[in-house]
């Protein structure tokens, strides 16, 4: 088990490292124009240009530069933002509540939801049941995000609010710190926008591992045992069956807390996601890099905890 773990430890870190490195060479090389300049603004002289290049080390050498660079990354300096000159790392750690609250929430909300249905599914494969939850999986996983944002968005908020019935607000964040019922409040409807493609997703796959899992010998052998359906489904079937789901769920979650752009920009959550579509617009080069870098980490972290889970949960993991 120790053996499993520094191994996917180390590869956890080199994949960070090769991350790293391709964000260096995509923002310090490739991009066009004088970082310097960017960070003095365009109206800076060239004597201030000079200073703020100096001060940056981008007037060392491109291996100098790289290694100033990870040494920042390893004590965890972003740099600081061309816009407000505030650290990126702060900016980013005040944007996180929002998307964690988002990203946890939403994938709580389809799963409590697709696998149940899922398994279900699988239990009357070929009736009408199935064909019904498998038809509205499809069309979950057929709407893309912000057609069903616009939608809850007309729906539950303009219209209710119309006929007297302001339930939802129309967007915003409320730390949960402060108020849990208006934080619970204020992510109904980006949860529910997110776990409407995220049902239809898991529940079609917690469907077809369910089948092909239920067709193993081993299942077939515990029911010619005489075990009830209950005890084989859920204690045989289940568990196995249910790893692509939690492989999928590492890398959805990953995802999701690097920043969910679309869904903050509808509701107005101002999290990570909507943090870097400022930073694209503004051209703030080191507030871009850090969104990057934090969601290359949490994707990396998820993944990884999801192969520790995995590999504590079934000892055929941990030999693969």
């Amino acid at each position: 088990m120790l053996r499993f773990l520094l191994r996917r430890l180390l590869f956890g870190l080199l994949t960070l490292w090769l991350i790293t490195l391709a964000v260096f060479v995509l923002f310090f090389l490739a991009t066009p124009g004088d970082p310097a300049l960017n960070f003095a603004g365009e109206f800076a002289t060239a004597e201030q240009v000079a200073m703020v290049s100096a001060r940056l080390g981008l007037d060392q050498p491109v291996y100098v530069q790289y290694l100033r660079y990870m040494w920042s990354l390893l004590h965890f300096d972003l740099g600081m933002s061309f816009v407000n000159q505030e650290e990126v790392l702060a900016t980013i750690v005040r944007r996180m509540p929002a998307t964690i609250s988002l990203a946890l929430g939403s994938v709580a909300v389809w799963l409590v939801i697709a696998i149940p249905a899922g398994i279900f599914s699988a239990r009357r494969s070929g009736q009408a049941a199935d064909r019904l939850i498998t038809m509205a999986a499809l069309a979950g996983m057929s709407f893309p995000t912000f057609v069903v944002g616009t939608l809850l968005f007309y729906v539950l908020f303009f219209q209710l609010t119309n006929a007297g019935f302001p339930i939802f607000p129309s967007g915003g964040f409320v730390p949960i710190t402060r108020d849990p019922l208006e934080w619970l409040r204020h992510m109904i409807l980006p949860w529910a926008t997110l776990a409407v493609v995220g049902t239809g997703t898991y529940t079609r796959i917690a469907r077809g591992s369910m089948l092909e899992t239920l067709n193993q010998d081993y299942v077939r052998t515990a029911r010619a045992k005489g075990l009830g359906e209950q005890r084989v489904m859920y204690k045989h079937a289940l568990p196995p069956a249910m790893t692509p789901v939690m492989t999928l769920v590492g890398l959805d979650l990953g995802g999701l807390l690097g920043g969910t752009i679309i869904t903050e920009r509808i509701w107005g959550l101002n999290g990570v996601g909507s943090l870097a579509v400022q930073a694209v617009e503004s051209g703030d080069l080191p507030v871009i890099m850090g969104t990057v870098l934090i969601a290359a980490f949490f994707v990396v972290v998820a993944n990884l905890c999801v192969d520790i889970l995995q590999a504590v949960r079934d000892s055929r993991v941990r030999l693969g």
